[in-house]
């Protein structure tokens, strides 16, 4: 893979453990070179342990109705940059890195989880060359506006994936729109 995409699919990688596996999460920083340099172990490894996060996430959570929704960490915001960038933006892992570390930053706002792993999580990605800030000159009432067609969304509130804290990712509904607004308007 070119080295943009490489490096787009590490935020996939580094969604898993995020989202459920803190152990896993450890593995990730400690291999984080071995994985930007291509090491065919730390490759297998890191591929071979989010397959097994998604597939058992998925064979618990077959028709989507609840632990499932816990994949999407990150993507809510991701779609939004993606949708307002248009082409020639963020590709998708990138985006994703961007919302995972929005996500976890409006989950310290809630008080949800301390504001200390969000900062290692974007640490950690901003070790393997993916952004971690919303890109220049995207407006955060635009991207808000994107949010609320998101199909994870209820009776029009916005139902969020955040987290208590690294691999205790949640499912969040009815989230305020205020604190979600301010999480994009401020920087890094």
């Amino acid at each position: 893979l070119p080295g943009r995409e490489l490096r787009a699919g590490l935020a996939e990688v580094v969604k898993y453990g995020a989202l459920g596996d803190a152990d896993f999460f450890d593995w990730i920083e400690s291999n984080a070179a071995a994985l930007l340099a291509c090491d065919p172990h730390a490759l297998s490894e890191a591929i071979a342990r989010s397959v097994r996060h998604k597939a058992a996430i998925v064979a618990r959570d077959e028709h989507e109705s609840g632990e499932r929704a816990l994949l999407n960490l990150g993507h809510s915001f991701a779609h939004a940059i993606e949708a307002e960038q248009g082409f020639g933006g963020l590709v998708h892992g990138e985006a994703v890195a961007v919302g995972m570390v929005l996500a976890a930053r409006l989950s310290a706002r809630l008080g949800l989880a301390a504001a200390a792993p969000a900062d290692r999580l974007a640490a950690l990605l901003q070790r393997l060359d993916l952004p971690t800030a919303l890109p220049s000159g995207l407006d955060a009432s635009r991207l808000l506006e994107r949010m609320r067609l998101d199909k994870k969304n209820v009776s029009g509130r916005l139902r969020l994936i955040l987290w208590r804290d690294i691999g205790r990712a949640i499912i969040v509904p009815d989230v305020e729109e205020a604190p979600v607004l301010a999480t994009l308007a401020s920087p890094g």
